[in-house]
């Protein structure tokens, strides 16, 4: 339960940074007003409540995660939104989808297909099953980051290491890296799968809520530096990554750094 809540607390402190960059490219595929469609893999439901705000007041989502905790905390915070009544959250299983065919105008998964053990054509496949044809399946998942202006050679040495390669790891297979993710939708019978990647862009001055994200941020993504760099890297990166440091890499007054999400997207034949 520990790490459920550490879980949780990680991804609400990342909202402040995540959801603008996410916003855009929801906006970008002009969803139909009045739609329904599900949310696979939920979580809190942040996108599930972005996707509820596009849709029109005729519109529903449904949220869907195996976690009864991430539901149950979501539909709390769907309901403290003008947009809760919209918003159905469900406990299920991605891979089976309790829904018959044809029953969404448009199906997505955000940071949840191309993680963890879960075949990602199978989950595809199910995407595609419940939207009716002419509607439009999506996913998409963090895809880089740089955020740490003018250390170029420590970024890339953290970049190369197991936490930085997260969710690829070395002896996976390069077909399920996300961005080969084009060739998942043609194995679940979508071969004119398009890809994009948007950006969020990082300028000081920072809030509070932002700047604790970026520092979340770094030690998801790095820890405390991982053993296998060099000591004078490893010595580098706390230097810049310690909040105590009079180098703390986010007081630089013209600090910016960006990172991508990349979605991928088709329509169902």
């Amino acid at each position: 339960m520990d790490d459920i809540i550490g879980y949780m607390q990680n991804l609400l402190i990342s909202e402040p940074l995540r959801e603008p960059v996410l916003k855009n490219a929801l906006f970008s595929l002009n969803l139909p007003a009045d739609s329904k469609g599900l949310d696979v893999g939920c979580g809190l439901g942040m996108v599930t409540r972005l996707l509820a705000s596009m849709i029109g007041s005729g519109g529903h989502v449904i949220g869907l995660d195996t976690n009864p905790v991430f539901i149950e905390q979501g539909r709390s915070l769907a309901d403290q939104t003008d947009c809760g009544q919209k918003i159905a959250f469900q406990v299920g299983d991605a891979s089976q989808l309790p829904w018959g065919d044809n029953t969404f105008d448009w199906a997505c998964s955000v940071d949840f297909v191309g993680y963890g053990s879960l075949n990602t054509t199978d989950l595809l496949r199910e995407l595609v099953r419940v939207v009716k044809p002419g509607g439009i399946v999506f996913i998409m998942a963090w895809s880089s980051q740089m955020l740490l202006p003018g250390y170029p050679f420590l970024e890339a040495g953290l970049n190369a290491t197991p936490s930085g390669m997260a969710p690829f790891s070395t002896g996976i297979d390069p077909a399920q890296h996300f961005l080969r993710g084009r060739s998942w939708f043609s194995q679940a019978g979508l071969p004119d799968a398009q890809a994009r990647t948007f950006v969020g862009s990082i300028n000081a001055p920072l809030s509070s809520e932002l700047r604790s994200a970026i520092i979340d941020l770094i030690q998801m993504r790095w820890g405390n530096g991982e053993p296998r760099l060099s000591a004078d890297m490893r010595q580098e990166y706390q230097r810049l990554t310690t909040a105590e440091s009079p180098d703390f890499i986010l007081n630089i007054p013209e600090y910016y750094a960006f990172f991508t999400y990349t979605m991928i997207y088709a329509t169902v034949l």
